[in-house]
């Protein structure tokens, strides 16, 4: 007698679409002679069976086991169905146009598979350097609108030849529906073409041809804008000092590190020190930049990264890049295709446009990128991933809401100035956008509002609320009141740093309604809610609320603007904030550096020092102790410079550091300032005797880590008693980029028994401003 046959239906969500999990499903299905369908919607993949009920357990103890590689599950809702019309086998279906869009995949790297084929002389996709499957390749950048089919990308005017639509078709080929699926006979070729107006020379024919053509002009000294999968690179040459120098002359990029690519782990493993955690992220399947450190021999030149310790590698992540490096046997400089901070160019006519006179041959191909994409870049530390940009590889992989949120509403956070992402909050997911840059630059501020508008589009939103910065300038605060305006929806604004504390306990998944925790946001500026610019906070928050009870003793931010490009100024802010003027030139008035302050005019700073507006910053402190032992003291030329080489310089010995005290502030006696006199005091006297650069930034780290640590462990003894809230510290902000200042701070607080939550796979930085916000606005929404 034949067991009775249950009908359900499972609903997967997550990671889906796109990857092969249907033909997974088809498989397993047959293997176990089940009958049932499964197909695509909106939201999710869905699997309708009929079945024993020991068929269906098996069915999913199988499924789960069996995952592709780069699919994910993130939630699972069974459910019992009546439909009567039973398949008679199983049957993979066309997509439904059900529910709202809530997950779109990233772009992948090219797997094992692909590899093998394109180098493989009997197959079809034999150096074709745009082959792809549902492991790898192009995904969110190819994407018009969803659901995720062929007709909805960049691929639809591309007809399939016969061979390929019979592996589309196929549930047992891993290229079914793998919706980018092309050969050369039926996908689009490549072009090298001469940029010079005057040769008008292009290059087609065999991708074999082109390749040794390439090398040849690699050889010959040449720059050449390629396209990748998210936009395109300038590449040349990395072991061309003259030619790095005029590139960067070309690009406006006057320090700011380039990144390269490697042709293999060896070739990288030659020039970098490169662990097992670093060369697996190298090799997965986001193919980051990975910040890695320099060999001391090191061979490439010094301006790749000038006065930095590592060097930014990746390998090559598309089969174009693979065939390559099949004819190049030396590293590629790989820059954005773009002027200094601009977005980067995503077609031949945009090359064509912005780049005449730095690149000199273009190679190209007709697969359009319909959605622009950065590289991402990441770091290891002590073998956990830290993240400094997201974007291809990552992004718009979506972070689940922790327990307690619900997902009944949509809104949109909109991020900062620098370093910007927006999110979108939609069904319980947060879709951080992909990294777009500095708002300031108007090519920038227009992608932005246009990738603003895609993303409602391709998620079907219905925004409740915006949530932005309080900063009245910001072009994010600026569109926010627009959008909300024409959408007549409530616009919510949040604190700066409470967005980066709330980004960092959302990638820890504390819940709702947590206990309140301590947070150290530590960064350049955001605008304080007290008419100064905050940078250096100490608050006891949770999602919705916060006090802040400490930060570093304000100092005037001298010439405004001008004091976050000259470091100098900084130094002079926190010397005069602490010291008289008379003061410091008799007692070091042989000093460098008090000779230097002499040279400027000290009356008129002296008159800017009582009339500018005053901030906590930590970052603007580093750039102080920077200038002050003649790191980028006159100018930096990109955010961050001269943190980071105050950063790359440290001796790693342990020094007694320098003192910075806590002080209780008159007014308000519940409030405390660290106040700098003291570490300052040390450190002229050190600079006397002329310790090492080395020597001090140490002392200044480990002075900085210590205050830090006093600070969380003086509240602590206050409120100890208080059941509402916990011994957990959440560290965020920019400042926290720095490893070994997180590393000291984070062992310091784990040895007073207090738990550290730190970000990894969000930056710290102000790439996640938006999802804190989202994230506070949702509680805030009523």
């Amino acid at each position: 007698m034949s067991q009775r046959l249950i009908s359900k239906r499972y609903s997967y969500y997550g990671k889906t679409q796109g990857v092969g999990f249907r033909p997974t499903v088809w498989k397993i299905a047959n293997n176990l002679n089940i009958k049932g369908r499964v197909f695509n919607n909106h939201e999710c993949a869905v699997v309708e069976i009929w079945a024993t009920s020991k068929i269906h357990i098996k069915f999913k103890n199988i499924l789960h086991r069996s995952l592709p590689v780069t699919a994910k599950i993130d939630k699972l809702v069974e459910e019992f169905i009546e439909e009567k019309d039973i398949p008679k086998d199983f049957l993979i279906i066309n997509s439904k146009f059900q529910g709202d869009a809530v997950n779109i995949l990233p772009d992948l790297a090219i797997c094992s598979e692909c590899e093998y084929e394109i180098f493989d002389s009997m197959n079809k996709r034999y150096g074709y350097p745009l082959t792809n499957c549902t492991q790898c390749g192009p995904r969110f950048s190819i994407m018009k609108s969803t659901p995720y089919d062929r007709s909805r990308t960049s691929m639809d005017c591309f007809k399939m030849c016969h061979e390929c639509k019979k592996d589309y078709e196929n549930p047992s080929d891993r290229r079914f529906h793998a919706q980018p699926i092309a050969c050369r006979n039926c996908g689009p070729n490549t072009i090298l073409e001469d940029l010079d107006k005057h040769k008008k020379v292009i290059h087609s024919g065999s991708i074999w041809s082109q390749l040794k053509e390439i090398k040849k002009l690699f050889k010959e000294n040449k720059i050449i804008a390629i396209q990748g999968i998210g936009g395109f690179h300038l590449a040349c040459d990395a072991t061309n000092y003259e030619l790095i120098e005029k590139l960067r002359l070309c690009k406006n990029r006057y320090e700011k590190p380039f990144a390269i690519m490697g042709k293999n782990i060896e070739m990288i493993k030659s020039y970098c020190k490169v662990n097992k955690s670093e060369e697996k992220w190298l090799n997965s399947i986001e193919s980051p930049i990975v910040l890695l450190e320099k060999r001391k021999k090191s061979e490439l030149p010094s301006n790749i990264a000038p006065e930095q310790i590592r060097l930014g590698f990746m390998l090559p992540y598309s089969p174009l890049h693979k065939l390559l490096f099949h004819q190049v046997d030396f590293p590629l400089l790989m820059t954005s295709a773009n002027l200094s901070e601009e977005p980067q160019c995503i077609s031949e006519n945009e090359i064509k446009e912005r780049m005449i006179g730095i690149a000199d041959y273009v190679f190209w191909h007709k697969r359009k990128i319909i959605n622009r994409m950065d590289d991402s870049v990441v770091q290891i530390n002590r073998n956990k991933l830290i993240t400094y940009r997201r974007a291809r590889g990552f992004a718009p992989t979506p972070i689940k809401l922790p327990p307690g949120f619900g997902d009944g509403q949509c809104g949109i956070g909109l991020g900062a100035e620098i370093k910007n992402t927006f999110c979108l909050l939609n069904k319980g997911d947060l879709t951080l956008s992909p990294h777009l840059g500095d708002l300031k630059e108007g090519m920038v501020d227009l992608e932005y509002r246009a990738q603003i508008k895609k993303f409602i589009e391709l998620y079907k939103a219905e925004p409740d609320w915006i949530s932005i910065d309080l900063h009245p300038d910001y072009r994010s605060t600026i569109y926010g009141r627009l959008i909300a305006k024409e959408k007549n929806i409530k616009l919510i604004p949040i604190q700066h740093h409470h967005a980066h504390l709330a980004a960092c306990m959302i990638e820890n998944q504390l819940p709702k309604k947590h206990p309140q925790v301590f947070g150290i946001t530590l960064d350049g500026m955001g605008y304080g809610t007290d008419g100064t610019l905050w940078g250096g906070e100490f608050f006891i928050a949770d999602y919705s609320n916060y006090k802040r009870y400490g930060c570093f003793k304000p100092m005037p931010l001298l010439g405004g603007n001008l004091a976050m490009r000259e470091p100098w100024r900084n130094t002079v802010s926190s010397l005069l904030s602490s010291f008289n003027w008379d003061y410091l030139k008799s007692n070091y008035k042989n000093l460098e550096l008090i000779e230097f302050i002499q040279n400027k005019p000290i009356d008129i700073i002296k008159n800017m020092f009582n009339m500018s507006i005053y901030t906590s910053s930590c970052g603007r402190i580093f750039d102080a102790v920077a200038a002050a032992i003649g790191i980028c003291r006159d100018r930096i030329s990109y955010e961050g410079q001269a943190a980071m080489q105050l950063e790359a310089i440290i001796d790693k010995q342990i020094f007694s550091p320098y003192p910075i005290s806590i002080e209780h502030v008159p007014e308000n006696c519940h409030f405390r300032y660290l106040n700098l006199k003291p570490m300052w005091e040390e450190l002229l006297n050190d600079l006397y005797v002329n310790v090492s650069p080395s020597a001090i930034s140490a002392k200044f780290h480990q002075g900085l880590s210590t205050a830090i640590t006093k600070m969380i462990i003086n509240k602590y003894s206050e409120i100890k008693n208080d059941s509402n809230i916990s011994k957990i510290v959440a560290l965020s902000g920019g400042v926290f980029q720095n490893q070994y200042l997180k590393d000291l701070t984070e062992n310091e607080l784990i040895k007073c028994g207090f738990i550290v939550l730190t970000q990894n796979f969000l930056p710290s930085n102000d790439g996640s401003i938006s999802l804190g916000q989202a994230v506070i606005a949702s509680t805030k929404y009523k």
